[in-house]
């Protein structure tokens, strides 16, 4: 008896899982197009502040220094750029 019910349960939570309509799910909500965008800049500016503190720290030259935070400061001219441009694409005005 009590393997006819254990039985009966697992065919029913089998057949509940597979026949799931995708009507019955909730949905999801839209993902945010700038979030790579905000997760690139604030990486840089975490890699700008970690390279002020190499240099207070005497890790660094001040000419490796200079070229660093240019090739940053130029990275991240990129990514605030590429934003720009798909705010453009998108219609959305800027904040």
């Amino acid at each position: 008896m009590i393997i006819a019910i254990a039985i009966g349960l697992t065919v029913l939570v089998i057949a509940l899982t597979l026949f799931i309509r995708e009507a019955d799910l909730p949905q999801l909500p839209p993902e945010n197009p700038f979030k790579i965008f905000d997760e690139r800049k604030a990486r840089i500016y975490e890699n700008l502040r970690d390279l002020q503190f190499e240099l207070r720290l005497g890790k660094l030259s001040d000419d490796d220094y200079a070229k660093s935070k240019a090739s940053l400061q130029h990275e991240l001219a990129q990514v605030l750029a590429e934003a720009d441009a798909l705010k453009a694409t998108l219609g959305v005005a800027s904040k």
